[in-house]
């Protein structure tokens, strides 16, 4: 969906915001997220030398930049499937296996984020009772909807919002590929599902094409599949508000706090931008053509905690990734740095400290303090 004006990229998918993982600041070669491709000195790909891409690009040229990180970050989360750092039975029906390795960093870092958001959004919808509602923002090919039917744990609808372009590809493949659609039908009052162009309504699961940077449109289309203010409301984004602008963003955040009286919002993304290692990501990703249109408020752990606190949030924690990993069940982690040898490891160190996860809570019943002291796997100190 393209915006009038100079607008700045919203996040789409459910992208690895593409994790920089062999960085140098000494001008040697480092790596890249560019599909996994050597990096130069330069920061360009062979490919993107050959181009000579300017800085400068049209919207829909943005856009589709920021499209393309979906692709990426499936990719990754299939190949980390395929080690097995976790189990997800659907990946597969959304890419291809890679034909490249990708490194171990890369994979263990998918590994925590996945644990965390997991996590969380188990803690809410086993607080609830499941009596909830669940809006995946920028939810690209995430997997989720069919992690929490296997697991009996369906909210009572699950929302997803992305590009219409990356909707029309999952419901593609959701039309096509039968342990996709069985698991919706099955939970749907009718053996057939209504999808009308870059929409699907079902039941339990409703999937929306939409950008998320037209908040009225997005409201109104909520509204029309059936969001219900009163229910206690769980929305997540994953590297999704950082390609908004912080205007916009906040402005999401705000609707939020003040529609629902009981609500938490897990949001995955950057953090630590300042820095060398943090520039070097900007820069490659603007070599992608992708434009971090919120990155001031990815400056420190402050910045992303209290972008909700002064937009009607009731609390808000975060932690970089760094202490996720740390704290996630040893046992597990044990077994997943045995998959595969890693020769850096101040490397994966310097990666989890430029992500973190923020969680902030807005109720009526001391929910968030459940959720503090309830989420054992992750130590707030």
């Amino acid at each position: 969906m393209t915006t009038s004006g100079p607008a700045p990229t919203a996040r789409t998918a459910q992208s690895a915001c593409p994790i920089i993982s062999r960085v140098s600041t000494n001008g040697k070669r480092r790596w890249g997220d560019v599909g996994g491709s050597l990096v130069t000195s330069t920061g360009m790909s062979k490919r993107q030398m050959a181009t000579n891409h300017s800085y400068t690009v049209s919207d829909d040229t943005a856009d589709e930049a920021v499209r393309s990180t979906c692709e990426d970050a499936t990719i990754c989360k299939r190949f980390a499937v395929s080690m097995n750092y976790w189990k997800d039975p659907y990946i597969q029906y959304f890419t291809k296996q890679p034909n490249e390795r990708k490194a171990p960093e890369i994979n263990r870092g998918y590994y925590a984020r996945v644990k965390a958001v997991n996590i969380l959004v188990d803690a809410f919808i086993k607080k609830t009772n499941c009596n909830c509602q669940v809006i995946n923002l920028g939810a690209g090919l995430d997997t989720t909807f069919w992690r929490l039917k296997d697991q009996n744990m369906l909210p009572k609808k699950y929302f997803e919002v992305d590009f219409p372009m990356i909707v029309m590809r999952k419901l593609h493949l959701i039309k096509t590929k039968p342990p996709l659609s069985k698991p919706i039908i099955e939970t749907h009052s009718s053996s057939s599902l209504l999808i009308d162009g870059s929409n699907m309504d079902s039941n339990r699961y409703t999937i929306i094409g939409q950008d998320l940077r037209d908040l009225p449109v997005l409201l109104e289309r909520l509204r029309r599949f059936g969001l219900d203010a009163k229910l206690p409301t769980l929305l997540m984004a994953e590297c999704v508000l950082v390609y908004m602008t912080p205007e916009q963003s906040a402005e999401l955040i705000k609707w939020a706090s003040s529609t629902f009286s009981t609500a938490m919002f897990i949001n995955y993304e950057q953090v630590n931008m300042s820095d060398r290692f943090g520039q070097v990501m900007i820069e490659n990703l603007h070599r992608r053509q992708c434009n971090l249109a919120g990155v001031e408020i990815c400056q420190t752990l402050e910045t992303q905690k209290d972008r909700f606190l002064v937009n009607g949030w009731d609390n808000a924690n975060v932690l970089d990734m760094v202490n996720v990993y740390n704290s996630l069940p040893q046992a597990d982690v044990q077994r997943i740095e045995q998959l595969e040898f890693l020769d850096e490891k101040e490397l994966l160190q310097q990666l989890l400290q430029h992500y973190c996860i923020c969680w902030a809570t807005k109720d009526n019943d001391d929910f968030g303090n459940y959720l503090f002291h309830n989420i054992h796997a992750i130590q707030v100190s």
